[in-house]
């Protein structure tokens, strides 16, 4: 630390007036926010590897170059142990979304434009940051190879597999890496600068919104799509599947503007193949992490990981299957179905596909599939206000659930929100977080999951559920319209939405 400051002192001619630690990122590096006496504000870095520190030093000074947003680095020691950076603020991409994350999934639109203006701005980084790039600088070696890949596989397998001590032949899993790991690394892809840690964390946002790109000191030439893939199918962000297949979009017209790109089909097969080699990565070091360093929130984190590798099994046949016959088991283990299933009726988890998936021919009641509801049950839901009565059953059954949102907080009772309804940004954002709304919605997606399960089996043709509150504005219209797309996404059947009061009506096919 002491250094560091010599370093600052040799750079601004004096001593900063405040030292702050910043939270760590994994790595043994230290981070500290050094404040001179104007308020103007650097980061120093404290290394313990001097080949890291020099491949950050070495690649910040190469993008700047090319103009690209990275932080500057400022000074560095002799020995590049240390360095000062610009100070990016203290707002990343992770913290800017996390309302839609923890809300399951449930991205507001700025939220979700955040997330497109930084993943058109990832091919910048890879394509013209390659440029003129020395790879030999890159730690902890220059490029992703057979080798690279083999280490991550046996890593999942020593450190996740065997934990679960599910059963496998060594030699024929061994065999399906091997494959795995050459069509990953000898087909014809653009090499260009793979990020290697390209995630939510290692974006910070400027006062004007603009991702500005940290931490890549672990890149390497290699194939674009891993990032993509690390990115999207991140298990934690919990991306629900039309706002992942945008950003896929998005990602693939950017990269239109840096380079030929391969036919949509071909990017997509690709494209797969890294996804299902980041999962097997990730659970390597959940295992690793959570098995045996004993940390719940990576424990938390397998079951979506899991269930990205459910989904992508379900999607497509893998040329590997000794491997995908491991996967399928491991992914019919019953404390990973139970938790699953669990987790997708408490918080709301959808499918996070790149395609549409086909169900899985062993799915079974706790774990049932959208794909499974062949039958012709019609679900209706409506939002209405008490003070004009509760909305008829045309349909001659009888009615169905009423649920009375008047317990929650109500936004109407504030200036801002009284124009807008429970479909617009703000009052969702209010809704959210606030809580309450969230927790009434939990129990009544336990409910409704139950009914409209049974109902497809018995055959029944329709359902009814109603959500009144005082004007039909706020909490009803957010609560209907919620628990229509939780049905739809879950069940796959024909929803059709009421605002009544509104006058807004949809149908979800």
């Amino acid at each position: 630390m002491q250094k560091l400051l010599e370093l600052y002192k040799k750079w601004s001619g004096a001593e900063p007036q405040q030292t702050e630690k910043l939270a760590g990122a994994g790595s043994n590096r230290e981070y500290y926010r050094l404040t001179a006496a104007d308020g103007t504000s650097v980061v120093g870095c404290v290394g313990t590897s001097r080949d890291e520190n020099h491949a950050f030093v070495y690649l910040a000074k190469h993008f700047a170059k090319r103009q690209l947003p990275v932080p500057q680095v400022l000074a560095a020691s002799d020995d590049e142990l240390r360095y000062l950076q610009t100070d990016l603020g203290t707002v990343s991409l992770f913290d800017a979304i996390r309302g839609g994350r923890e809300a399951g999934g449930r991205y507001t639109l700025k939220e979700q434009e955040l997330l497109k203006r930084t993943i058109r701005q990832l091919p910048n980084i890879q394509l013209r940051g390659a440029r003129e790039l020395d790879f030999t600088n890159c730690y902890p070696q220059p490029e992703f190879d057979t080798n690279s890949v083999l280490f991550d596989l046996n890593y999942f397998k020593y450190c996740f597999l065997k934990a679960t001590e599910l059963d496998f032949h060594e030699l024929k899993l061994e065999a399906d890496f091997r494959l795995l790991a050459k069509d990953l690394t000898e087909a014809d892809d653009e090499q260009c600068f793979l990020y290697r840690d390209f995630q939510a964390r290692n974006v910070m946002l400027t006062n004007n919104q603009e991702p500005y790109f940290i931490d890549f000191q672990g890149g390497r030439r290699g194939p674009y799509y891993y990032d993509l893939a690390s990115f999207l199918w991140q298990a934690s962000a919990k991306y629900p599947h039309k706002l992942r297949r945008e950003l896929v979009y998005e990602y693939y017209n950017a990269l239109k503007q840096y380079t030929e790109v391969p036919t949509p089909h071909r990017f997509v097969e690709r494209l797969s193949l890294f996804v299902l080699f980041r999962q097997l990565q990730v659970l390597g070091a959940y295992g690793f992490r959570g098995y045996f360093e004993r940390k719940a929130h990576f424990i938390e984190s397998i079951p979506p990981a899991i269930q990205n590798i459910r989904e992508l099994l379900d999607e497509r046949d893998f040329p590997y299957p000794y491997l995908t016959d491991i996967l399928s088991h491991l992914t019919e283990l019953p404390r990973f179905q139970y938790v699953e299933a669990t987790a997708s009726r408490a918080d709301g988890y959808k499918t996070t596909s790149l395609n549409p998936y086909k169900p899985h021919p062993q799915d079974g009641p706790a774990t049932f599939s959208k794909y499974d509801a062949q039958g012709p049950l019609v679900v209706r839901v409506f939002s209405f206000s008490y003070t004009k009565g509760i909305p008829e059953d045309e349909s001659g059954n009888g009615g169905g659930y009423v649920f009375d949102c008047r317990s929650t907080h109500n936004p109407g009772r504030y200036e801002p929100y009284k124009q807008l309804t429970g479909l617009d940004e703000p009052v969702i954002r209010f809704l959210e977080d606030d809580g309450e709304i969230l927790t009434f919605l939990d129990s009544v997606y336990k409910l409704a999951d139950a009914h409209v399960r049974r109902y497809i089996q018995r055959g029944f043709t329709s359902l009814m559920f109603c959500f009144g509150c005082t004007g039909g504005q706020h909490r009803s219209v957010y609560s209907a319209q919620h628990l229509a797309e939780h049905i739809h996404e879950k069940f796959g059947i024909e929803v059709r939405i009421c605002h009544r009061e509104q006058k807004i009506t949809q149908t979800l096919k």
